[in-house]
């Protein structure tokens, strides 16, 4: 080794000591009395070493001839430190990761005490909660991802018909019966079967009010003749709408994994088991108890308001919505099940000697619930001065209870309906004509951005539970 060394230096007089850092091409010379203001740092620590060892130790090259230390980090982040040396504080930029950040300073060995107050409050609050803080973000990301994925699903299905007879023209039949708003031909069917539907539900409707009701031979009310044509003709639509899905298919077994393929179903069988029943009693009159089954299955007719979900983006981001806010939908029920408990016993004791109608816990249950969810059927009332005070205490807890998680619901419903909007969206701009084409544009590099920003958070989250002095680059090599 050539030259005098830093520590020779240092010994002699370490107040004139300069000397070179290098953080990823970003060179600055630096006092030694400027970073001996905080000699617990990195930069600190590494005045005070005596070996070549020592020094490597904390860096990771010098250069003894030109006093140059260089260090593996970001240069972009190095600023901030210089900073901090000069200043004494530390200053956040928004637009930084606090992540990151924080995994730097750790680095130079400076503690987050030193953020000054204009940033403080901000960093910490975007460590403890970025996810709350970066919805909108994270939700258009989630967006393209996962309408990348399903567009491919959506392609796999598409290639499925080349090569089958009358492939194409299968393939255009599918398109049009699934995917509601692809084509004119897709419209009209989509406008005929909701159509469809409506008549039906009205005609249920309808069908229970006495003027519409026909007494049979026995005297009990029966359907009117015409309802009986609007029903059946509604039954031969949906049996064949079902038909030419299933016969169009790309995969016949997992057409019925589809829930609005089950909904479709649902929506015909009970009318068949009902006329087989009917076709038993008939032939059988010692079953006749089975004709109140068929009674009871001619209620589920009323579900048949589920085919719309096919032909309605709002109700099919609802359906996703709550698939996945059972976690917020548990902790709702949890709440109002706590504020029942509680205010239905209180209730119980005050007024079980005053009011008939709170006489037991099993009915103040029943005063709760409606209270909790603000219905107020005023069935039941407190007649106490301190039955009104609970009543009036559990009606705010009500309110309370329902508003919590409905902003962190309304979030997912908003994130799903603009992600089932761009998934129909491009699915729109996709052209079969001639057979197979390319896959329509996606913004791959969102896509790939986000895959890449899971991947370093759970690294981050990884290096968080070993604390370590590596850098992430260390990390991924």
């Amino acid at each position: 080794m050539t030259g005098q060394s830093l520590w020779d230096a240092t010994e002699a007089n370490v107040e004139d000591v300069e000397i070179r850092i290098n953080v990823g091409g970003f060179k600055r010379r630096l006092r030694s009395h400027t970073l001996l203001r905080f000699p617990e740092t990195r930069l600190g620590r590494l005045l005070l070493c005596h070996s070549r060892e020592a020094i490597l130790e904390l860096c990771d090259d010098y250069d003894d001839v030109q006093r140059e230390f260089y260090f593996d980090r970001n240069p972009e982040l190095f600023p901030y430190v210089l900073h901090f040396y000069h200043t004494g504080k530390l200053h956040v930029m928004a637009e930084l990761c606090v992540f990151s950040f924080s995994q730097e300073i750790e680095y130079w060995g400076i503690n987050e005490f030193f953020i000054d107050s204009c940033c403080s409050y901000s960093y910490h609050g975007r460590k403890v909660e970025p996810e709350q803080e970066k919805w909108d973000e994270q939700s258009d990301q989630e967006s393209t991802t996962s309408s990348f994925d399903e567009i491919l699903a959506f392609y796999n299905d598409a290639s499925k018909f080349d090569g089958q007879p009358l492939g194409n023209f299968r393939r255009q039949l599918w398109l049009a019966l699934d995917n509601p708003g692809y084509s004119v031909l897709s419209r009209v069917f989509s406008v005929l079967s909701i159509l469809v539907v409506l008549g039906s539900i009205i005609t249920m409707c309808l069908n229970s009010l006495p003027d519409f009701q026909i007494p049979d031979s026995q005297g009990n009310p029966g359907e009117d003749p015409r309802f009986e044509i609007v029903e059946h003709f509604g039954i031969a639509w949906f049996t064949f709408e079902l038909v030419a899905r299933f016969a169009v298919a790309p995969d016949f077994l997992k057409f019925f994994k589809n829930a609005l393929n089950l909904i479709d179903l649902m929506s015909i069988v009970p009318f068949y088991i009902t006329l087989v029943v009917n076709l038993v009693v008939e032939s059988t009159p010692t079953l006749a108890n089975l004709g109140r089954v068929a009674q009871v299955l001619r209620l589920m007719r009323i579900f048949r308001i589920l085919k719309l979900a096919r032909h309605s983006t709002g109700l099919r981001s609802l359906g996703a919505t709550l698939k996945y806010s059972y976690k917020e939908v548990g902790l709702l029920l949890l709440y109002l099940s706590v504020g029942i408990s509680i205010f239905s016993v209180v209730a119980y004791t005050i007024e079980k000697e005053e009011n008939e109608g709170l006489a037991t816990i099993p009915a103040c249950w029943w005063w709760a619930t409606v209270s909790m969810t603000t219905v107020g059927y005023g069935d039941v009332v407190p007649g106490t001065t301190a039955g009104k005070l609970t009543a009036s205490a559990c009606i705010l807890a009500g309110i309370l209870v329902v508003v919590l998680p409905i902003t962190l619901i309304f979030n997912k419903f908003s994130h799903f309906y603009r992600r089932q909007k761009q998934l129909e969206s491009a699915m729109r701009s996709c052209d079969f004509g001639d057979g197979m084409k390319e896959v329509p544009s996606i913004n791959l590099r969102d896509y790939y951005a986000h895959k890449v920003k899971s991947l370093m958070a759970s690294l981050t989250n990884m290096s968080r539970s070993s604390p370590s002095e590596l850098s992430l680059n260390d990390s991924l090599h």
